[in-house]
């Protein structure tokens, strides 16, 4: 049958929808895009207020569009001093971090999703465990300076080199691998390390993109850590300097100020700064996001469904 026949045939026979399941899509919809303006809205409002004159932000006139658009804000704060540094510091842990996570997490799923593994119920389990019970900030702390580790970048990326969620979700994706595959390749001579680089690993492409922006999102997103292990501004991220101006109100007025005069000028500028602050630091994520938004449902969906 030809494409031309079938376009017919649908044509002729069109899917009829019914009333029931027609106030349930206009439903789902609704409360679906009710739910998006609520997201997409406070985001807009940020993103205006940072092209926006610092008095239009001051006095509270920025909406939806920006009042007196002007790049003001965007020149000072990347005339703030160390904001380049801890720009790159944050893109080193999360390039790195998320590298050695995606390495640590595979190696370690792969082994645990064979049932030939000897005890691999009883590892799993072990894995799971700590999940719901950790030593909690003060061990953490006392294991890290046992290592070595404080105040050095490798505080940001060692300590949480996998996540247990995610490596059960990858787990469950090579779980689904047909074993016939893995019996061909046997066949074949393919040794367990080469079956995982040249199979495994390829066919688990849609879960890897999954778990990269977990990390990398946790990555960017990760300030506390570096509050409890670094000491050197020049190794701090750039989530630290937005947590100096959001939480702590304040920032390195030498670097914008010289005087009096200037120094309360810079006062009205802090609000401007903030929203052109949490812009910069989303940037990269939101840009990040559509590339491999594609592979996010299937992945999440195949790497949890059994297992």
């Amino acid at each position: 049958m030809t494409g031309h026949q079938n376009e017919k045939i649908r044509h002729a026979n069109p899917i009829r929808i019914s009333t029931g399941d027609k106030a349930y899509y206009t439903i789902t919809y609704t409360i679906l895009g009710l739910f998006t303006l609520l997201i997409i809205m406070p985001l807009i409002n940020v993103v205006a207020n940072s092209f926006s004159s610092q008095d239009a932000v001051a006095f509270g006139w920025v909406t939806f569009w920006p009042v007196d658009f002007t790049l003001k804000g965007y020149r000072a704060v990347f005339d703030y001093k160390g904001i380049w540094t801890a720009y790159g510091n944050t893109f080193i842990y999360a390039i790195v971090g998320t590298t050695i996570n995606l390495s640590v997490t595979m190696m370690c799923a792969y082994p645990l999703a064979r049932k030939s593994l000897p005890g691999h119920g009883f590892i799993t389990g072990l894995f799971m465990f700590t999940m719901f019970f950790g030593g909690g900030t003060i061990p953490n702390y006392i294991l890290v300076r046992g290592l070595g580790m404080i105040n050095s970048r490798t505080s940001m990326i060692i300590p949480g080199a996998m996540s247990v969620y995610n490596m059960i979700i990858a787990r469950t994706f090579i779980k689904n691998i047909p074993s016939e595959l893995e019996e061909a390749a046997k066949i074949d001579g393919c040794s367990d390390f080469k079956y995982f680089f040249q199979m495994v690993l390829p066919l688990s492409g849609t879960v890897m993109a999954v778990l990269a922006l977990y990390y990398a999102v946790g990555h960017w997103n990760d300030y506390f850590t570096a509050f409890l292990y670094l000491k050197d501004q020049n190794k701090m991220p750039l989530q630290m300097v937005l947590r100096a101006i959001l939480i702590k109100n304040s920032f390195n007025t030498e670097a914008l100020a010289s005087s009096a005069e200037e120094l309360l000028y810079n006062q009205s500028l802090q609000d401007l700064l903030k929203y052109c602050f949490i812009v910069i630091s989303t940037l990269p994520i939101l840009v990040l996001y559509p590339f491999v938004k594609k592979y996010f449902v299937k992945g999440v969906m195949i790497g949890a469904v059994k297992g």
